[in-house]
């Protein structure tokens, strides 16, 4: 196996990483209560759809470095800091 093909194929289980991250980010986002984002003290609903919303389009956009990178840091910091608070507020927590 030469470097070049190894590199791309370690760039496109970055970019399909990202994009299946994102997706699931966005899917929890849409279907949370409006009311339990500002009852966290967080954003609004609608502004975390169009974050996560709007990396993900970037990051099939700009490729498997930089765009997967943006999409996976405002889809980790949904998941890491926002999810388990709005679990908390709905009595979802694990």
């Amino acid at each position: 196996m030469q470097p070049q093909s190894l590199v791309g194929y370690v760039l496109l289980v970055i970019q399909v990483g990202a994009l299946v991250l994102g997706a699931y980010a966005f899917v929890h986002a849409a279907i949370q209560r409006p009311d339990a984002y500002t009852a966290t003290g967080k954003m609004t609903k609608p502004i975390w759809l169009a974050i996560i919303g709007g990396t993900v389009v970037l990051a099939l956009v700009l490729g498997a470095p930089v765009g997967s990178a943006i999409a996976i840091c405002a889809s980790g910091v949904y998941l890491v800091d926002v999810r388990p608070k709005i679990l908390e507020i709905q009595g979802k927590s694990r």
